[in-house]
């Protein structure tokens, strides 16, 4: 049964009372001397005996039908409500003006609408923690394998390569006739050891890059390129000044240098290869430029992902990313970033 029937059934019990209190109340203040002065007695020109129940009953139905009505509204609101709460979604109800019991009821909503929201931003919360936990659990995990993968093909196929390439060139150097067909073979052979070198030097440099890990950026990229220097006969010079950087943008800029120069030693067969790090005009400026045979820019800006992530590391620090490569003539690499000085800070 309805909230309205029930109000409705209540309604005739109440238009009952009603019809007894008024005929009492009638016939006490106008004594009947025959029951048939019932019909005769007239009420707006209505026997007394057919409007006293009319009445009473059509008062008693539009009392229970109106707070019928007001009663379902306010329960509907109150469903709503709890739907909404169901649904986890912030309740208002301060604009509601309810009576005292109702008002108690909406508060408790509230309050339990309130207690499942922090309980939602607690469980959102440890959900992150997690999540970031285990990122930092899967990149130790990654980075501790990539340094075993690093070690050892350092410490035998680099090795091998090496002796490979030194047996080479002592075979081609006892080779009398340099135009024969035998000797140059042996060099095209030496060459693509050669090659194999500088594409495991920058797979090394994937594998396991430098860190700065403390140290400024100046020293990281010195460190950087004179172990290269020392490993590759690539011609490698360098001008670095030095310059106060925040920590994260010295990171990208490193990370910046160090793709760059992988893809140097892997792609460009250049011979020499130049690092610049300045300051002018409120700008860093990191300049990288080797004399290769150059490559067409756009294809490799949509094609390669050691471009698009250099892009990306620019434009996270408010820099741009500049690339020109000509063919045969070499590319250069130029990322400026601005230095921006907020009031209160050193640098």
């Amino acid at each position: 049964m309805s909230l309205i029937q029930k109000q409705l059934v209540i309604s005739v019990f109440i238009s009952i009372i009603l019809l007894v209190t008024t005929s009492g109340v009638f016939l006490t203040a106008f004594p009947l001397t025959d029951w048939g002065d019932l019909w005769n007695r007239k009420v707006m020109d209505v026997p007394f005996v057919i409007f006293a129940p009319s009445i009473s009953i059509l008062i008693g139905l539009m009392f229970g039908f109106i707070t019928g009505m007001l009663w379902r509204n306010q329960l509907r609101s109150i469903s709503n409500k709890l739907v909404e709460v169901e649904q986890g979604k912030q309740i208002e109800i301060d604009e509601l003006h309810q009576d005292e019991e109702l008002d108690q009821i909406f508060n408790q909503v509230k309050k339990i609408n309130r207690q499942m929201l922090e309980q939602v931003k607690s469980s959102q919360k440890l959900a992150n923690v997690k999540a970031e936990e285990q990122e930092k659990r899967i990149q130790e995990i990654v980075s501790q394998e990539r340094n075993r993968l690093a070690r050892e093909l350092h410490d035998s196929v680099s090795q091998q390569l090496f002796a490979a390439s030194m047996v080479m060139s002592a075979i081609t150097e006892t080779k009398t006739d340099p135009d024969s067909a035998e000797t140059k073979r042996l060099k095209m052979v030496e060459e693509m050891i050669h090659q194999s070198q500088l594409e495991m030097r920058a797979l090394l440099l994937h594998l396991r890059p430098v860190a700065l890990k403390g140290k400024s950026l100046q020293e990281g990229m010195k460190e950087l390129l004179t172990e290269l220097s020392q490993k590759v006969t690539m011609g490698i010079t360098w001008k670095i000044e030095d310059t106060q950087l925040d920590k994260g943008v010295e990171d990208h800029l490193f990370r910046i240098l160090q793709e760059s120069v992988s893809n140097t030693l892997r792609h460009a067969k250049a011979s020499n290869l130049e690092v610049i790090l300045i300051m002018r005009d409120g700008m860093a400026i990191l300049r990288v430029v080797d004399d290769g045979k150059g490559f067409d820019v756009e294809q490799s800006k949509s094609g390669s992902y050691g471009m698009q992530n250099m892009y990306e590391r620019a434009l996270e620090i408010g820099g741009t990313l500049k690339v020109v490569s000509v063919k045969d003539k070499g590319t250069r690499l130029e990322v400026k970033v601005p230095m921006i000085r907020i009031e209160g800070e050193g640098h």
